[in-house]
């Protein structure tokens, strides 16, 4: 097949730095977004087993079909919206389920008649951007918390990515990553005892709307999103 004489190490690890940013890049704002919701361990598996299968699935076979390559991630804004929201108290598990599929609905519109598109086009991109930093500064801010207890550690990891990003552009993110852990394993950190193999379950959660949900959620969600 031509997808196997098309794989090297620089394209597998392409698209393993990809994978990697997409999926892990806002995984614990999903987890405190479905926390913050009072969501179960069984709820948050089944979150995470449908966003993993659903995001796999939709960049797998457009990238087949196309020819091209496709990939599909969660909007880490449209999380840190759920997140912030559900800390705020005053919605439930299946209004934010309701968000959503509101969202997805109002999304798929937007793509089909192109109206958000014109509509964004006259916002200045300042405006956009302030948006975005609004509902992403306070999870920012927390990353800086790590130094605070972990300074080794952050100022190891910026090290090698500067040194690989010098050297070796195409690893830097995998080579951080394994160094990193190499670290944390070296120092006795690694829960090893918190890893627990199990089969994930999709557990269904029946969606609620209601009016404050979709002014609040929703919309929301989906400005962030498309932004």
């Amino acid at each position: 097949m031509q997808f196997f004489k098309d794989l090297s190490l620089s394209t597998f690890v392409a698209g393993f730095v990809a994978v990697l940013v997409g999926f892990t890049s806002s995984v614990a704002i999903v987890f405190q977004a479905a926390q913050a919701f009072g969501a179960t361990p069984a709820q948050v598996t089944s979150w995470m087993w449908a966003l993993g299968l659903g995001m796999g699935l939709c960049s797998l076979v457009p990238s087949l079909i196309l020819r091209q390559p496709v990939m599909v991630a969660w909007s880490t804004p449209g999380a840190a919206v759920l997140a912030t929201a559900g800390l705020a108290g005053g919605f439930s598990m299946g209004e934010a389920v309701g968000a959503f599929m509101l969202s997805a609905v109002l999304i798929t519109l937007a793509g089909m008649t192109r109206w958000f598109e014109r509509v964004m086009n006259r916002i200045p991109m300042e405006i956009a951007a302030a948006l975005l930093a609004g509902v992403l500064a306070r999870f920012g801010l927390q990353a800086f918390a790590a130094a605070q207890t972990a300074l080794p550690l952050v100022l190891l990891m910026l090290l090698v990515y500067l040194v690989s990003r010098r050297w070796l552009a195409r690893y830097a993110v995998v080579i951080t990553l394994v160094v990193a852990v190499a670290y944390v394993a070296a120092h006795g950190q690694m829960a090893w005892s918190a890893v627990q193999l199990e089969l994930a379950l999709p557990v269904f959660m029946a969606p609620e709307f209601s009016v404050a949900a979709l002014v609040s959620l929703a919309i929301p969600l989906f400005v962030v999103t498309m932004a």
